[in-house]
């Protein structure tokens, strides 16, 4: 008897859900958007019922398209968007919408962070300087600025790990995601009691920390009535988007390394050993291969870009384009002049790195050659001499 998987992407403008069976061959598909809310310049919230809702229906979808038993689902796989802050009260209720990872509020949280902790000792546990997308500094945030729904917390979760607790009723996470929270010991892979005591968080508030591959729960009783799966079905750790992606894409030893547009732009590249910037320039995170760990370089405005483009001016602007030969060009330009600039960034950074830390040279020339493949496409794309 053939069994089968499910995979979940949690993403910013959509949840992705494909079935797979034993040979990892696609079975049905199906996807369901939602919005993204800006109630103030650089502020980007998310509702939490929203990516359950869209989780549930696709999971729906799939098993009314491919129409094999569901009981012979055997396992279910989570990825997603990082660094949201999805906070719950004692009763299990969201208190308030999800500030997500591309929210720009938390600058006056970063440096607090960064006060606390110090520069130095922030990288040598996190790997990462005090940034706004991370999850730290929005907690910070909601406990500064609404100390009701502060109060009121009793469990913290990420996106996608918000849904697997819809499904299972279990607080968990993984390292991967949990890497980005600004909270966990990137070389002990477990939360940082240090840096939770510095930042008066509450351990308790936090999920239970998992590798990847790990098993966190079973489809639990309620969840299973309404999207017709089995209580039998496990669902493991997953990953963060990124690592993930990586997952799939084989990048999974030395000298491995990927690029992406999709929301934001990435450059991704695997390492054995644990490989931190004392300058904090590329991020390092916990990868899904257990033990293992990744060095990425990030831009937020990529596809994110042309969502805003196609939803506010889109319309107008193809009228416009009959008229003007130029005018295609023009947009193109404008929209990824920051991500071609990042790149460069990323690439001068990785030159320089490469002279301080020799030993890892395979790793920064295989991150170099995948940045400059991407400038080098976009600029073909722009027709840029």
């Amino acid at each position: 008897m053939m069994k089968y998987l499910l995979g979940l992407d949690i993403g910013t403008s959509a949840t992705k859900t494909v079935l797979f069976d034993e040979t990892m061959k696609v079975i049905a598909s199906a996807s369901e958007e939602y919005p993204m809310y800006q109630p103030q310049n650089g502020w980007a919230e998310q509702n939490p019922k929203d990516w359950y809702n869209a989780s549930l229906h696709t999971i729906q979808e799939v098993l009314a398209k491919s129409k094999i038993n569901p009981e012979d689902v055997k396992g279910v796989g989570l990825s997603g968007q990082m660094h949201g802050l999805v906070m719950l009260d004692e009763n299990n209720e969201v208190i308030r919408p999800s500030i997500i990872w591309c929210d720009q509020r938390t600058v006056k949280e970063c440096e607090e962070i960064t006060a606390k902790v110090g520069a130095e000792r922030l990288i040598e546990i996190t790997a990462n300087p005090a940034l706004t997308g991370f999850t730290a500094s929005k907690i910070l945030w909601v406990r500064n600025n609404e100390p009701e729904n502060y109060a009121r917390c009793k469990h913290i979760l990420l996106p996608k790990d918000y849904v697997r607790f819809c499904m299972t009723g279990e607080y968990a996470t993984e390292v991967s995601d949990a890497s980005g929270m600004q909270l966990l010991d990137i070389p002990k892979r477990q939360w940082s009691d240090e840096i939770l005591e510095k930042l008066d968080i509450d351990k308790n508030l936090l999920a239970k920390v998992y590798e990847s591959p790990e098993v966190t729960g079973y489809i639990n009783d309620e969840f299973a009535k309404l999207s017709g799966l089995s209580t039998d079905t496990v669902v493991v750790g997953g990953a963060g988007d990124n690592a993930a992606a990586a997952i799939g894409t084989g990048i999974v030893k030395d000298g491995k390394a990927f690029t992406t547009i999709g929301t934001s732009g990435v450059v991704f590249a695997h390492t054995d050993k644990l490989s931190i910037d004392p300058k904090g320039r590329v991020h390092t995170f916990c990868c899904a291969v257990p033990g293992c760990w990744h060095v990425m370089g990030v831009t937020l405005a990529a596809g994110l870009s042309l969502k805003w483009f196609r939803d506010n001016i889109a319309d107008n602007y193809k009228a416009k384009a009959e008229e003007l030969n130029h005018a295609k060009l023009q947009f193109f330009t404008n929209i990824t002049d920051e991500l071609l600039t990042a790149l460069t960034i990323i690439s001068a950074t990785v030159d320089e790195l490469k002279t301080q830390a020799p030993s890892h040279n395979d790793l920064y020339t295989v991150m170099n050659s995948n940045i400059q493949r991407l400038i080098r496409l976009l600029q073909q794309i722009l027709r840029i001499p």
